[in-house]
């Protein structure tokens, strides 16, 4: 048995501990290199999430697209057209390359038909391959610039990749204008590197601040017959789980069977199950945030707790 075998009989996600009970510490530093595994936090170890049918050719055409927008320009890619350079999944893609050219270059106006201009200058420092911001200065110029679903999209992708870390990040958000620091620096703390997508990080920013939720994603969740699955956003002292549900985790017979199964354990154990789809969590989010505080209310009169402050009585 590799890390990668271990890891998945322990349900994809678990602690350091757990997975050397089963292979050698040089087992899994072979598969952190080789990627097979992945670092999610100090002590936590994931196996990649399954791309969605299409992303990698998706965001390889994206990075393209930058790269020739960059040269063409003598700029530099910025913001998702970055992100998609280092393969990090997003809320939205661009419908334009993203490109910034130094405050006092002028850009023809066809070029700007298809090229999305931002008028910033990009240290050398900062940019790689001659072309792209680095990992850090894009995950800080999307966590200061772009609305925030979009921003924590985009920092749970990059925590997840393990290869930029979040002190790394505040660090360099306090170099930032003061204009962008307070906001980059909150978006940085939110983050999760177990955000298993976008779908997920999006759905966990809709209702990150509501009182008296404190939600944890990629919880597992057992009873007696052992673990019945890892939800991905659930309130332990609510016993509340919210799940993104795709379309593809349905495609046939045997996994309608397995979520059903999966469901009613979870039903029995005491969990109260939210499922909400993709087009929801994208284009209403107000439905599905509304929809989460009546619940919220209706779970702490469940577990008879005093109502936060905000609801009414």
């Amino acid at each position: 048995m590799d890390a990668a075998e271990a890891l998945a009989s322990l349900g994809g996600v678990a602690a350091r501990g757990e997975i050397l009970a089963l292979v050698t510490e040089g087992a899994l530093r072979r598969a952190v290199t080789d990627g097979s595994v992945l670092r999610r936090a100090r002590g936590r170890y994931a196996l990649p999430a399954a791309p969605r049918i299409g992303e990698r050719a998706e965001l390889r055409e994206l990075a393209e697209a930058g790269r020739r927008a960059a040269h063409e320009l003598s700029g530099t890619a910025i913001l998702l057209s970055a992100a998609a350079r280092w393969g990090w999944p997003t809320k939205w893609v661009p419908t334009r390359p993203q490109v910034a050219v130094p405050r006092n270059r002028r850009v023809p106006s066809l070029a700007k038909r298809g090229i999305d201009v931002r008028m910033r200058d990009i240290p050398s420092g900062d940019r790689e391959d001659g072309w792209v911001t680095t990992r850090v200065r894009t995950a800080l110029d999307c966590a200061g610039l772009l609305p925030a679903d979009e921003a924590i999209a985009v920092l749970d992708s990059a925590l997840r990749e393990g290869a930029v870390e979040r002190d790394e990040l505040l660090l360099g958000a306090a170099r930032l204008p003061p204009r962008y620091r307070r906001k980059a620096e909150d978006r940085i703390r939110r983050a999760s590197p177990l955000a298993a997508n976008p779908f997920e990080s999006v759905l966990r920013w809709i209702v990150s601040d509501i009182p008296g939720l404190t939600l944890d994603p990629q919880v597992h969740i057992s009873d007696e017959e052992g673990l019945i699955g890892i939800v991905d956003l659930a309130d332990r002292g609510l016993r509340l789980v919210l799940e993104a549900d795709s379309f593809a985790w349905h495609g046939d017979r045997a996994a309608l069977e397995r979520d059903c199964i999966r469901y009613n354990r979870l039903i029995a154990q005491g969990w109260l199950v939210l499922r909400f789809s993709w087009d929801q969590v994208m284009h209403h989010p107000e439905r599905v945030r509304a929809l989460v505080i009546r619940t919220v209310q209706q779970g702490y009169l469940r577990v008879r707790r005093p109502l936060p402050d905000g609801y009414a009585t």
